[in-house]
């Protein structure tokens, strides 16, 4: 099955659509084909299912990559946190499970983490003491969230385990923090006329752009969507005749086009806001977008003000959306869908599980076993009429 020494016959191998993902026809199973660092590898993956083989792949190309990053640096016999940072960036770009938006956060983070310990990248990583971050923690939680906290302190917890990986250190000095305990958002959003009057507030403000600010509030109250997601929607993704709008996700790093796609059904709010900007620019194009601004924190933060109305921000809308649908009967999963939410509902479900559960005590009232008195009276009246009239 060779055509010449080290050399496999193309006769018996398939190439795929996937960079780096190959079939061995004879058995239609899957094998991995790459290089590290100028080496050849070939790993069987073990199994003729694409789907199962793609997953498979990237952890072959990931435990490879680690295998060699960890040779250079026992070679070198040293390594800096700046080197092991190297390592854990080149990791998370090399995830393919992780949003370009996933991505974006942790490098902000790592800057975050270097800008509140400015010798940290410099040290060797096997100098860094329980102490040292001990130290970095009381610093960097003052003023920050405790999610924030727990996201960097997850990070710097993974760029020095690289040290243990290696054989450079016997422990992790960061385990000797603790995360702090996260409460959810208490949300605080305005009832139907406050909101009402929060808007008519931002229209009337006599700025140049005070209806198109109006027009996105309600655009991301009525639909849910991420302030970026509403700035990509155009004419083309509301489909009036099926009462649907297309909401795209962000591109994966390095593709054209647009990601992941759902769909959001255009409530009655939604429809009627849609018709009138439509009315208003008969002529506008499909390839459009539908808002005309795409920021408006500003003008929301001013009528908050003047109202007396607890400030919100663009995503409570989001929030104002879900909680909405929810008081309406429309169940938690439903919800988390629209949202585009990819945990079937599990996040929904922490942070609007109590308005389900105001929901369900109030449905639980109708429920009852046991027929009331006056019932069981009507029923007997009822029956003993029909039995006489026979």
């Amino acid at each position: 099955m060779r055509t010449k020494k080290g050399q496999k016959s193309e006769a018996v191998w398939q190439k795929t659509q996937y960079a780096n993902l190959i079939r061995y026809v004879p058995s239609g199973t899957y094998f991995a084909r790459f290089r590290v660092k100028g080496k050849l590898v070939w790993r069987g993956l073990k199994t003729d299912k694409i789907s199962i083989a793609q997953l498979r792949l990237a952890d072959e190309m990931d435990k490879e990559r680690r295998k060699a990053e960890n040779a250079t640096a026992i070679a070198k016999g040293k390594m800096t946190v700046g080197d092991a940072i190297h390592i854990y960036e080149e990791r998370v770009q090399g995830r393919i499970d992780f949003k370009p938006r996933t991505k974006a956060y942790h490098v902000e983070r790592i800057e975050s983490l270097l800008k509140s310990w400015p010798d940290l990248k410099a040290m060797d990583i096997t100098k860094v003491t329980k102490s040292d971050c001990l130290k970095w923690a009381a610093r960097y939680g003052q003023g920050i969230s405790a999610t924030t906290f727990n996201h960097a302190l997850g990070i710097l917890r993974a760029i020095l385990e690289i040290g243990t990986e290696v054989g450079l250190r016997f422990d992790n000095p960061v385990k000797a923090v603790k995360r702090v305990s996260e409460r959810l958002k208490k949300l605080q959003l305005p009832e139907p006329e406050q909101f009402q009057k929060f808007i008519r507030e931002v229209g009337n403000s006599g700025s140049g752009f005070s209806k198109p600010c109006a027009n996105l509030i309600r655009f991301l109250a009525f639909g849910g969507f991420r302030i970026k997601e509403a700035s990509h929607v155009t004419w083309a993704d509301c489909d009036f005749k099926r009462g649907l709008i297309m909401v795209y996700g962000e591109p994966e790093t390095g593709t054209k086009g647009r990601g992941d796609v759902r769909v959001v059904p255009m409530i009655p709010d939604m429809k009627n806001l849609l018709q009138q900007l439509r009315a208003e620019c008969p002529n506008v194009k499909p390839q459009e977008s539908v808002m005309r601004v795409w920021e408006c924190q500003k003008a929301m933060d001013r009528a908050a003000k003047v109202i007396s109305m607890t400030r919100i921000t663009h995503h409570d809308l989001r929030h104002l959306f879900a909680t909405r649908c929810i008081e309406a009967g429309v169940d938690i999963p439903t919800v988390s869908r629209w949202l585009g939410h990819k945990d079937g509902g599990a996040l929904a479900m922490r942070v609007y599980g109590h308005l389900r559960d105001t929901h369900s005590t109030a449905m639980a009232q109708k429920v009852s076993f046991l027929e009331s008195e006056v019932t069981t009276k009507e029923a007997s009246a009822k029956f003993h009429s029909s039995f006489v009239r026979r």
